[in-house]
């Protein structure tokens, strides 16, 4: 988040924050330290931390070794089941919540929060991110900025980002060229799904099921799937997976849906196998000239804070 824009805060001197067990004596912290701290504390894993931070799980476990060393402080207890707060790390969760506040406020001021931003935004992606994940991001968007003009272009081409096609496009691969800045946003988890009053199929066979599957075979999850049931018969191709659902959602065969668009079609339901299908990084990418396009970075700031609200209620409910 901030660490993009070269945010750098730090308490102007040293903090005792009072917690019901003993009074801990915080040291002037970054936001990046801050940013592991709470990851860790969010996600209960150095792997969840990473993904939520977009970098390795060493570079997380380094930095968290060398935050507490530096406080004098352990602020986690590593466990079977993951990280657990100490008291000490419980004492500063209020304060390191209150940066990340202001960092956050930072950034969306110098993104141009501004109500008064004006012209359009043109983004490329494929039908069922447009459908199932944009729709909330792009209404807080709206909200904020009554006057951008916001256009979706979905399906399977990829729109020019150079040749401003679009001015910011979503994927499931990385970008190709040098000119484009991107980021990769979060995991996308897969699920295998069928009608709910369908019987399960049986893991490794398949007999008597059949399969619905884009009309190129060549995405990850595919393969997956005909491995897993190889004796059931495909018997439906299409490349919106939006159709792939409601045709499920019929009874027409099993699926394999990104999570975040099967579980939101009514009437399917996720098996629970032993292996679940591969997942896959999404990806976000635009022109390195459109840096300073304001409606742009105020779109990114926006996405940013739903991605960051999203990855906590998620860690809230495990």
């Amino acid at each position: 988040m901030c660490g993009r824009i070269g945010a750098q805060i730090c308490s102007p001197t040293d903090i005792t924050v009072s917690s019901p067990f003993r009074s801990v004596w915080v040291v002037a912290m970054d936001w990046s330290d801050v940013r592991i701290f709470l990851a860790v504390a969010r996600s209960g894993t150095l792997g969840g931390a990473a993904r939520s931070l977009q970098t390795s799980h060493p570079t997380v476990g380094r930095r968290l070794r060398a935050l507490e060393e530096a406080m004098g402080h352990t602020l986690f207890q590593r466990t079977a089941d993951g990280f657990v707060l100490t008291d000490e790390g419980h004492g500063i969760v209020a304060l390191a919540e209150q940066m990340e506040e202001g960092a956050l406020a930072m950034e969306r001021r110098l993104a141009g929060q501004e109500r008064n931003l004006e012209g359009s935004l043109r983004i490329s992606t494929t039908d069922w991110f447009g459908a199932y994940v944009l729709p909330p991001i792009l209404a807080d968007f709206a909200n904020a900025y009554p006057n951008v003009d916001v256009e979706i272009l979905t399906g399977t081409r990829r729109f020019s980002l150079a040749q401003r096609e679009a001015d910011v496009a979503f994927r499931t691969v990385p970008f190709e060229t040098a000119d484009i800045v991107q980021r990769r946003l979060f995991r996308l988890e897969y699920g295998v799904y069928i009608a709910e009053e369908a019987s399960d199929p049986k893991y490794g066979d398949g007999t008597g099921f059949r399969l619905i599957t884009p009309s190129k075979r060549h995405f990850p999850d595919i393969a997956w799937l005909i491995e897993s049931f190889p004796n059931a018969r495909p018997v439906l191709q299409s490349n919106n997976r939006n159709v792939q659902g409601r045709m499920c959602r019929q009874g027409v065969g099993i699926a394999v849906l990104p999570r975040v668009v099967g579980n939101q079609i009514s009437g399917i339901r996720r098996l629970e196998l032993p292996t679940p299908p591969p997942a896959r990084d999404i990806w976000m990418g635009y022109h390195r000239d459109l840096r300073g396009l304001q409606r742009l970075r105020a779109f990114i700031a926006t996405l940013s804070d739903h991605l960051a609200n999203e990855t906590a209620r998620g860690a809230a409910q495990r």
